[in-house]
């Protein structure tokens, strides 16, 4: 590839070149009208900004509460992540962390339904989907609620 044997591409656009004479059609103010803070060069202003009027945002009332505070966060894991298990297991949050499906078990585990589960397994977690549970049932194993 050479420089000089570059083709400009079909979509290219020449940019517009301002500030070139009179007679050019953008010269003189160069499309930006007459003064004001736009004619000015380093300018910009925020798309929320409403010229000095108080925004939208801070009109509106505060609506709701987020109780952030006592949330529960769930270690999530999938049935395909437990496939690799022999039939039989009982399959525990220790179990799975010895394993490294999970790094830390934060306020309980969570098995959801994606994957298929061929094995016979007994699981045993804080929370399963209703999916989790009708396809551990069928490949024969039970899910336990911790």
């Amino acid at each position: 590839m050479k420089l000089h044997k570059l083709n400009k591409s079909p979509e290219a656009k020449a940019s517009k070149r301002v500030g070139r004479g009179m007679s050019s059609g953008t010269g003189k103010t160069s499309g930006r009208g007459h003064k004001g803070q736009k004619a000015r060069s380093g300018t910009s202003i925020p798309a929320w900004f409403q010229g000095g009027q108080s925004t939208l945002f801070r009109r509106l009332p505060k609506r709701g509460f987020n109780n952030k505070r006592f949330e529960k966060k769930f270690a999530v894991i999938n049935l395909s992540d437990l496939e690799r298990f022999n039939d039989g297991d009982v399959i525990t949050p220790e179990v799975l962390f010895e394993h490294g499906i999970i790094k830390k078990e934060l306020s309980g585990i969570k098995v959801l339904g994606n994957g298929k589960l061929t094995k016979k397994v007994t699981v045993k977690a804080h929370r399963f989907s209703s999916a989790a549970v009708t396809k551990i049932e069928k490949a024969g194993g039970t899910a336990e609620v911790i």
